[in-house]
This record gives structure tokens, sequence and C-alpha cells, in this order.
């Protein structure tokens, strides 16, 4: 069966005509696991698959990529087949973060007698996680605070950087042939985010020929990024993945 990463939304914070950053990733058409929730992200969930995600990783909290978890909430609450069975992955350190942004708004319900989390099933990680019969690698990214956002890779399929700065030495655990490399990337660069010029400064060519730039500003940025020759992911466009390697790149054990 096929795998692929199909794109929900691609724009910055403030670029919300591309929609929230966020992908997901498909198996055999099926979605798999969405990676962040922000509320134009969530939207375009539903409109694709016409179900809420059943499994979501969280890569930070900016409510950008979080937003739409309230809603998640609420189309899982009130379905007896997903209430308690649908999963949040995120990292040990971002669940003080979650439980204040999301989960600890007092009386979930209105009715009182619910838990976020008797809903939604959290499930805390530090190197990865297992989900469907396959290790994901979970590292840390360089966003704002240290300890504060965490990309994420598919042994020998994909790796999804969430914001962050250039992190190659975290990058070259999970770039073995053919992987593609989805990274964060506007025209210019600040001190929480990629540019361009960083991206040729910090990696080897043979990386951004296997890059998708996701995050940044506006059309037109889209448009001057791939003017410079790179990939550059739309709203609602999938890319084509190799199967995941058999070996975790870091022992789950």
């Amino acid at each position: 069966m096929s795998w692929r990463l199909h794109f929900l939304g691609v724009g910055g914070a403030q670029a919300t005509a591309l929609g929230s950053a966020a992908a997901v990733l498909e198996h055999g058409e099926r979605p798999m696991l969405m990676i962040d929730c922000g509320a134009e992200a969530l939207t375009a969930y539903l409109a694709r698959y016409g179900t809420p995600p059943r499994a979501v990783y969280l890569t930070h909290t900016h409510f950008d990529h979080v937003a739409g978890m309230e809603r998640w909430f609420f189309a899982s609450h009130f379905d007896p087949g997903l209430r308690g069975e649908v999963r949040l992955y995120c990292h040990a350190g971002l669940v003080p973060w979650v439980q204040g942004r999301v989960a600890d708004y007092p009386g979930v319900l209105a009715e009182g007698g619910v838990n976020y989390w008797d809903t939604v099933r959290l499930v805390p990680c530090s190197r990865g996680f297992w989900h469907e019969g396959h290790w994901f690698d979970v590292f840390p990214t360089r966003h704002h605070q240290p300890g504060t956002s965490f990309g994420l890779a598919l042994a020998g399929s994909f790796v999804f950087t969430g914001d962050t700065r250039p992190v190659p030495e975290q990058l070259g655990r999970f770039m073995t042939p053919g992987v593609l490399l989805a990274h964060d990337c506007a025209l210019h660069g600040n001190p929480s985010h990629t540019g361009v010029d960083d991206l040729e400064r910090e990696y080897p060519p043979e990386w951004r020929e296997r890059m998708v730039l996701y995050h940044y500003g506006s059309e037109e940025e889209g448009r001057c990024l791939a003017g410079r020759g790179y990939r550059v992911a739309l709203p609602g466009q999938s890319f084509p993945l190799q199967p995941p390697g058999s070996t975790p790149c870091t022992n789950p054990n």
C-alpha cells in the first residue's frame, strides 16, 4: 500500500489564507497520523476525511498548531466510537504546556463531570513512540525556547521538522537515501524560523534536493522559494513517500 504526506495547510502564523501548517501521514489512502492541529488544519482535515483524526502528534504548543484541539475534543467526545479512543502524542516536556493551553479550562463541558483526557488519550514520549506497529522518532528542534518544540521522523520515509531554525545535527540521523524532508522555511529567517539563506548555509545540496518547504508567509513568498529551485508545498498537496524501513533510528527499548 502507498504512503503519502498530505499538507493540510502550509502557512506561517499570520498567513491564514495558506492554512495552519500541518500534515497527515496517509497509508493506503487512509489517514494514519495528523501532525499538529491548528484551527484551519482541523477544518481541512474534516473536509478531506469526513471524520475527526484518531491520532495527532504535536510538534509544539503555539496556537496556530493547537487551536483546533478544543473542537477535536467535542467532535470526539460526542461520538461513542471515538470517545477515549483518539490519541495525542507529544513530547513529555510539552505536557504542562498542553495542559495549560488546552486541557485545563474549568469545566470542559458545561454539564461537568468530564475531563479533557477522558476523551483524548494522552501518550507522552521522549525518544519516540509506537503507532500502528511503526516506531516514530521524536527529536528536539530550535524554536523559541529550548525544550519547547520537537520534530518527527519515520525511518526510511520522511522527516517533519515543525517550526524551527536549521538543525543539521538532528537531521543527520534520519537523512538516508530517498527520505523526504519537510522543512520550515520562509523567504527570510528570524530567531525562531528558517530562511532560505539558512538552508543554503546549513544543509548539503543532497538534502536540499529532497526538501519540501512549508510555513512560509504568503503565496508570493512561496513563488519566490520555488523560483530558487525548491519544492514548495501548497495547501492540499500530497507527496509520495518511501515505505518506512524496518529498523528504527533510535532503539525504542
